[in-house]
């Protein structure tokens, strides 16, 4: 299940995370971000409990988009240890998604 996430549990839940954790930082407004959310929740569904799925809205949360730089969405990070390890920009399928995941595993 893909959960949506602020500002305020951002550290909880992704930065101190004991495994891998993927945010798909959004918008509303964006066309790209809409086709990807679907696609997000089939993973993480498939996934189960090997990596937490986050979605986090850019507009409402914009002090950590600037920290990690979101400068097009959508963009899906993932997370490992604290330290961002895998960076995708734009639509992607969702057999590219669950490969650079499964890297991180």
């Amino acid at each position: 299940m893909v959960r949506e996430i602020g500002g305020s549990n951002f550290i909880q839940e992704v930065i101190n995370s004991e495994i891998p954790a993927v945010v798909d930082f959004w918008a509303p407004w964006c066309g790209p971000c809409r086709m990807l959310g679907p696609v997000m929740d089939e993973v993480a569904e498939e996934m189960g409990n090997k990596a937490k799925f986050f979605k986090m809205n850019v507009d409402e949360n914009t002090a950590i988009a600037q920290k990690y730089k979101i400068s097009s969405i959508p963009c899906v990070m993932i997370f490992k240890d604290g330290e961002v390890v895998e960076t995708m920009v734009g639509f992607r399928p969702k057999q590219d998604i669950e490969r650079l995941i499964a890297m991180h595993l």
